[in-house]
């Protein structure tokens, strides 16, 4: 489904140097599967969600998405596969204030056309199967933060993406509330047959993937879970 082949992306430092964030990255991630990625801030993770998701173009090498590269999409077309194949979780739940958990899980839906009734009707199970049933119509700042966060996976998934890039997004949570976010999105997402791509520091990660890596001066390396959060190095 999703190929990255040698790819490199470099940005000017801040002496003007440049920065290789990424370095000749190859990578695959399969229907169903989950792919997590460590490594601490500033190391690049968040760049290589970017180029899985077409959202910045890579300096070298290609990334394709069922075969075809994303690079030579239009610009119309690029904005069409992010929204029809992709759904991205972060590590704020970003929710819409005012609005309630149902509706701003539906807010996608209702954003590619669907009436807010028929979004709503649409939504109802997944929500269910996110144990949010009971907190549908309750607003943001009514939800914990893991709530909240469940809301946001029920939004990416709400119409049916193939591939999901999930930054950080137990970044905000205890351990504890962590764990159970990274729980239903695994299964959720393989119950829907839906690829991840989970970029994190937390160790607890890869507990639910398939595939460990660790991203080290912007290559990518087979790994294991590293025994503790890695942190973040002095002036990052």
């Amino acid at each position: 489904m999703l190929e990255l082949n040698d790819v490199r992306k470099r940005f000017a430092g801040p002496d003007g140097e440049p920065i290789c964030a990424v370095d000749g990255v190859s990578l695959t991630v399969a229907a169903a599967e989950l792919v997590a990625i460590y490594g601490p801030s500033g190391s690049g993770k968040s760049t290589l969600l970017y180029l899985a998701a077409g959202l910045v173009a890579p300096d070298a090498g290609s990334v394709r998405f069922d075969g075809r590269d994303l690079a030579t999409l239009s610009r119309r077309a690029a904005a069409r596969h992010r929204r029809d194949a992709l759904g991205f979780v972060f590590e704020s739940a970003r929710l819409v204030p005012g609005m309630t958990a149902i509706d701003n899980a539906a807010l996608k839906l209702m954003t590619d056309g669907a009436s807010r009734a028929e979004a709503r009707r649409r939504i109802v199970p997944l929500l269910d199967r996110l144990q949010l049933a009971a907190r549908v119509e309750h607003r943001g700042a009514q939800l914990s933060r893991g709530e909240r966060q469940r809301v946001s996976i029920a939004r990416a998934l709400s119409n049916d993406p193939r591939l999901v890039l999930a930054d950080e997004p137990t970044g905000s949570l205890d351990s504890q509330r962590g764990a159970e976010v990274l729980t239903l999105l695994a299964e959720v997402c393989r119950e829907r047959g839906v690829g991840v791509v989970l970029v994190t520091h937390d160790p607890a990660g890869a507990a639910f993937a398939d595939r460990v890596y660790r991203l080290r001066d912007g290559r990518l390396e087979a790994t294991r879970a590293p025994a503790a959060p890695f942190e973040t190095p002095a002036g990052r």
